[in-house]
């Protein structure tokens, strides 16, 4: 069947989103009416075979946009096989422009349809967000993926992972062009298309969309975690030669929202996070000794022996240029990140207990100077690699 041709998407990647599809629908449906009258346009729900009446849900949403389903065969899930499915159909219909929206957002308005938008068709190839987020929600972005982008690649992209989106036809062609990891086709789908947007040079800018709510994904174990951090570790290290000698500090450019809403309640359970620190920590106790520097590993040993521990920011981006370097040249990949994330917990346990009494705001002051402290480090890191070379 020959697929009709349009000029702007957007769409919905999905799991089991049947309870809330709907309210996203209308409203991108709201946006593209109001913001692009002109444009051909389509919503799209690339799903995942949901078995929750999430098809259901979305073809029978309100809207006076035409809608289109796309599944995965059953049995496949990810993400990332939801994104390519969307990037698949962009280049068969032309669209010039994709904007993407998570399922589960309880704050998105039509505003949030032409932020994203206009700045695709004003000539960028990449818009990333910007919102208020709770200080306890992110925390993968938070504690690894923004630190990283800005103390490592110089780009202060403070969502990289956020799951809103837009993109050119020019960088949907790029990514099909880029090798797949097994986790791109899942959650580490995000990290997938910041970086290569960064790394391909194209043209990006942030955009202001107030604040984010949704179902949040507090600290958990789960496959999100070494998918997240897989992806970004090998697609950080396949790109070493861009970001070795980069000094300088690029803030991108910023539209929508300049003064951002307060963001969503969250409750967490600090208590279970240190179980499940000591736990992991306790399961891999003999691979964390391998794989960190024995400076790093003294000092991170004595921290979960303690009753109050306490992972800092200085000894946390320690931790976390030693085992980018150790899956630089490790085989055991998916150990070295299945042994990180007893650490991980372990800094969000900590951030906890310094910030119960914090505003989301100065939380975010916080964070930003994390990222500063991944900046300062990096010789740390880059001296590994030139010790590397000497030996």
């Amino acid at each position: 069947m020959k697929i009709k041709k349009v000029d702007i998407i957007v769409g919905i990647p999905s799991y089991n989103e049947a309870d809330n599809i709907s309210f996203v629908v209308e409203q991108a449906s709201k946006g593209l009416t109001k913001y692009f009258p002109s444009l051909r346009k389509v919503i799209v729900n690339v799903d995942n075979n949901s078995e929750d009446g999430t098809k259901d849900a979305f073809l029978n949403s309100k809207s006076e946009v035409p809608l289109k389903y796309i599944s995965t065969p059953p049995g496949v899930t990810g993400k990332g096989n939801n994104f390519r499915n969307l990037f698949k159909y962009m280049l068969e219909s032309n669209a010039k422009s994709t904007i993407v929206v998570d399922a589960d957002l309880k704050s998105i308005s039509s505003e949030w349809i032409q932020k994203l938008g206009s700045p695709i068709i004003k000539g960028y190839d990449y818009v990333v967000p910007i919102y208020t987020r709770h200080k306890y929600d992110g925390t993968i972005t938070n504690n690894i993926c923004y630190p990283l982008l800005y103390g490592l690649i110089g780009k202060n992209i403070r969502q990289p992972i956020a799951g809103d989106f837009a993109f050119s036809n020019r960088l949907c062609k790029y990514y099909l062009t880029k090798k797949w990891n097994n986790t791109t086709y899942h959650f580490g789908i995000d990290n997938f298309m910041t970086l290569n947007a960064i790394f391909g040079g194209f043209k990006i800018i942030q955009t202001g969309l107030g604040s984010k709510v949704h179902k949040p994904s507090a600290p958990k174990l789960s496959k999100m975690f070494t998918e997240v951090v897989y992806t970004l570790f090998s697609t950080i290290l396949n790109n070493k030669k861009k970001w070795e000698n980069v000094k300088q500090l690029d803030n991108l450019g910023l539209t929508g929202k300049e003064h951002l809403s307060k963001g969503q309640s969250l409750k967490v359970d600090d208590i279970l996070i240190k179980r499940r620190a000591l736990l992991e920590y306790q399961k891999h106790h003999k691979s964390i000794k391998h794989f960190l520097s024995t400076e790093v590993f003294s000092e991170v040993d004595r921290e979960f022996s303690k009753s109050k521990m306490n992972i800092g920011p200085e000894l946390w981006a320690k931790i976390v240029y030693d085992l980018l370097y150790r899956f630089n040249s490790n085989h055991n990949r998916l150990e070295i990140i299945k042994s990180m994330k007893s650490l991980y917990f372990g800094r969000v346990y900590s951030f906890i207990q310094l910030t119960k009494d914090w505003s989301n705001s100065k939380a975010e002051e916080d964070f930003r100077k994390q990222a500063e402290i991944f900046r300062d480090l990096k010789p740390y890191l880059l001296q590994k690699f030139k010790n590397k070379k000497k030996c």
